[in-house]
């Protein structure tokens, strides 16, 4: 941390947004915690298991669009209060009043999804208080917050096992709270908002076909990463007979490393070029996820291919967000709400699918073996792309960056 950085925006902000962004990770995702101890109590199958770990992810990837409305017309501070009150209100009700069936979890999910569209207000509240040159530090730092998905996996099964599932929501309000306090109270709207966006422009970029590729390449990268980090509390209990709270602590190794290394995949991108990079990244996670998919006789290996996995996706995320301001410095609000919307319904198909998977065949594999496929293609498409891109947007008499 250069002495002009902290000199350059608002740290006070940046530190709020980075509260925000983290603690909203960890309630958006969890269900997936929880899930073995919900399960057991409410009598789900492995279908509805899935599908109750997905539900959250899907709602907070429609919902991130409508966030990014919501952050141009009222500008980010107020778009996130309004965000917290609607979280912490669905957890006390949540809290008091219990979740007695399949459906009220689904229910819960779609309200948990305003958690993670906070993606959508904690990345400009932070950003437009930063110039160009320390963008990538600036949200490196309030994008750190994916950390919370670790936490989540950490913290929440242990608390389950000792208190109830229930009492769980209860608890996740007291931080919860803390922080929108602390938010009210220090974070501050950047001087210079750009004006609000019509929707007809987010209609408007999707016409161009490149809009429809970052999509699809995020879908796979982040997709990855939310969907496993819902479902392996689950599998590991499933598959492997773990307790929750054990199956807990491999889950929070993989997303662990799954989000720290999402900032250096954006470094490693900036220095070889986001395309390279971000080839490997899909050719190895192709790969980690056709290893596991055979069932491996112990959950250690599993654990060591997981997070494999996940260091592979976490640093394909990075790469992708390396390109997208490049291709796209003007709409860059719009896309990400459209590219970080894409990596929502990517990580609901691999929740969901995963669960149906197992119902359908007694065994996770064809759900991740389907998802590798959908990493190759990724590759297929970036390999298709490439050629166009570094002698169109990303030739080196058009930008500095390495493409």
């Amino acid at each position: 941390m250069n002495k002009d950085f902290l000199k350059a925006g608002h740290p006070p902000t940046l530190l709020a947004a980075f509260l925000y962004f983290d603690l909203a990770f960890m309630v958006w995702v969890i269900l997936g915690p929880l899930g073995v101890q919900i399960a057991a109590d409410l009598g789900l199958d492995h279908a509805q298991k899935g599908l109750m770990v997905a539900i959250p992810v899907l709602a907070g990837a429609i919902l991130r669009i409508f966030m990014g409305v919501l952050v141009d017309h009222l500008k980010p501070k107020m778009a996130g209060a309004i965000g917290q009150v609607i979280v912490i209100a669905a957890l006390a009700f949540a809290w008091q009043f219990g979740i007695h069936s399949f459906e009220q979890t689904l229910v819960l999910g779609v309200f948990l999804g305003v958690a993670g569209a906070s993606f959508a207000v904690a990345l400009p509240l932070a950003s437009r208080w930063y110039p160009p040159q320390h963008q990538g530090t600036a949200l490196g730092i309030a994008g750190a917050g994916n950390s919370g998905t670790a936490l989540a996996a950490l913290i929440a099964p242990g608390l389950a096992a000792a208190y109830g599932w229930t009492n769980v929501f209860g608890l996740a309000l007291i931080p919860l709270v803390l922080v929108f306090v602390f938010y009210l109270v220090v974070a501050k709207d950047a001087p210079e908002c750009p004006p609000a966006k019509p929707l007809a422009e987010y209609f408007k970029v999707l016409k161009d076909k490149d809009a429809w590729w970052f999509m699809f390449f995020y879908a796979v990268t982040f997709g990855g990463f939310v969907g496993l980090a819902s479902s392996l509390t689950i599998y590991f209990n499933t598959q492997y007979g773990l307790d929750a709270k054990m199956a807990g602590y491999f889950t929070a190794a993989c997303v662990f490393a799954g989000s720290m290394v999402r900032p250096i995949g954006g470094a490693v991108a900036d220095r070889i070029g986001g395309i390279k990079s971000l080839s490997v990244m899909y050719v190895l996670a192709a790969l980690f996820l056709g290893i596991v998919s055979v069932g491996l006789p112990a959950a250690w290996m599993a654990l060591m291919v997981f997070v494999a996995a996940m260091l592979a996706l976490g640093m394909g995320n990075g790469a992708v967000f390396q390109l997208v301001p490049q291709r796209f410095r003007k709409e860059i609000g719009v896309m990400t709400g459209l590219v970080g919307m894409a990596g929502g319904v990517g990580g609901f198909y691999l929740a969901s699918s995963l669960g149906y998977a197992k119902q359908a065949t007694g065994s996770y594999q064809s759900g991740f073996l389907i998802f590798a496929a959908l990493a190759l293609a990724a590759l297929v498409g970036l390999t298709a792309v490439k050629t166009r891109w570094r002698t169109t947007w990303g030739a080196a008499h058009l930008t500095s960056a390495k493409i």
